[in-house]
């Protein structure tokens, strides 16, 4: 029964409670758990924290690395060129995507064994290559970088890897077979392969970047790529005949096993990152933000400071929001630091002689009769 009762008395308390709480939602936008959460906004590209967009551009030197005429020949360089321009996406702080277009060309050597090496001597060949790819980016640095909070961020190692179509134009030049003569009618090997679906190539590399401001990143890259098309150092054509030493002709394609001609190339590049924000979310991590923020809770100080106006009176109650400042000593005060007077005739409790029934000042607050 006594529970019941206490419930019963609860209930215009818990309403009031109900209704002192209740939450500021709007209809565009409803929520019904609280009132600081119901300050929500649309997942829009306006409500975006980071920029994710950007352009680079970047060029360098490329080399036939591994082939069967190699740019490293006799121990000399010859250089080549590699030139590039992308838009990329960046889908979380570890992870985008790049539409990139590269465009380049290499020169190689080499030298066939044997008689046929002695006459034609050592050939040279120059490959001319546009590229188009999808290329994946993974921002190492914010994967791996956990503990120290306090360091400015403005390195990042980047490790690349795509899929794309090239199309390619090469020539090969030599003493013999391959040279421009009337008697007997010779040309040098011209091979040229159209930018299409049978011209896929993977690659892949990794990047070094530096955020030089808000809207500027230099990163210097590095990238391996595999044609998979024995034709694309300019050694011939890779028809069964061509790998047949019985059948006439130079075999320039069976000087290396593989069958596939990859090529390498060292670019410096920039990056202009697009959008009004002041941050790009390739340079933010969101758990070395919470660690921040954890470490800014710890380090704050949690000193309460009471009463900075002091207690005039000694009544127990600051000065901050004390209505009575000069409440005589020794008197009992409410919690606005006013003396009590529990009859309410105008005479504190503490010269109060009748403090429960009351009476006139100049009876010291006890009734006459």
């Amino acid at each position: 029964m006594k529970l019941g009762l206490l419930l019963l008395a609860a209930l215009p308390i818990t309403a009031y409670a109900q209704d002192s709480t209740t939450v500021n939602s709007s209809t565009e936008y409803p929520n019904t758990f609280s009132s600081g959460s119901a300050n929500v906004k649309p997942f829009d590209n306006k409500s975006r924290r980071f920029n994710d967009w950007s352009i680079s551009v970047g060029g360098g030197a490329a080399f036939m690395a591994h082939s069967d005429l190699r740019s490293f020949y006799d121990k000399k360089v010859n250089w080549g060129y590699n030139a590039y321009v992308s838009i990329d996406k960046q889908i979380t702080h570890a992870f985008g995507l790049s539409l990139i277009y590269q465009r380049g060309e290499t020169k190689q050597k080499a030298q066939l064994e044997g008689v046929a090496g002695a006459l034609a001597g050592v050939g040279t060949a120059t490959t001319k290559f546009d590229q188009v790819a999808l290329m994946g980016d993974i921002n190492f640095s914010n994967l791996l970088r956990r503990v120290d909070n306090h360091s400015p961020y403005r390195w990042a190692f980047h490790g690349y890897a795509g899929i794309g179509f090239q199309g390619y134009n090469t020539s090969l030049h030599d003493g013999n077979e391959y040279r421009w003569s009337e008697t007997p009618k010779r040309v040098p090997l011209f091979i040229k392969q159209n930018l299409d679906i049978n011209s896929l190539f993977y690659q892949f590399g990794a990047g070094l970047k530096y955020n030089v401001s808000r809207l500027i990143d230099i990163e210097a890259r590095t990238m391996y790529i595999i044609s998979g098309d024995d034709e694309f150092d300019g050694g011939g054509w890779a028809g069964p005949n061509d790998y047949d030493p019985a059948t006439p002709g130079s075999k320039y394609n069976m000087i290396s096993d593989s069958r596939s001609d990859n090529a390498w190339t060292v670019t410096l590049g920039v990056s202009f990152k697009l959008g009004k924000n002041l941050s790009h979310l390739a340079w933010h991590d969101p758990l070395q933000e919470a660690y921040y923020r954890t470490s800014v809770l710890e380090n704050a100080t949690t000193e309460l400071v009471v009463c900075e106006k002091g207690d005039a009176d000694n009544d127990g109650v600051c000065d901050d929001w004390d209505r009575q400042l000069d409440t005589p000593a020794g008197a009992r005060v409410d919690g606005a630091g006013v003396a009590l007077d529990m009859d309410l005739d105008g005479v504190i409790d503490l010269y109060d002689k009748c403090v429960t029934v009351p009476g006139p000042v100049e009876n010291n607050g006890c009734p006459t009769k």
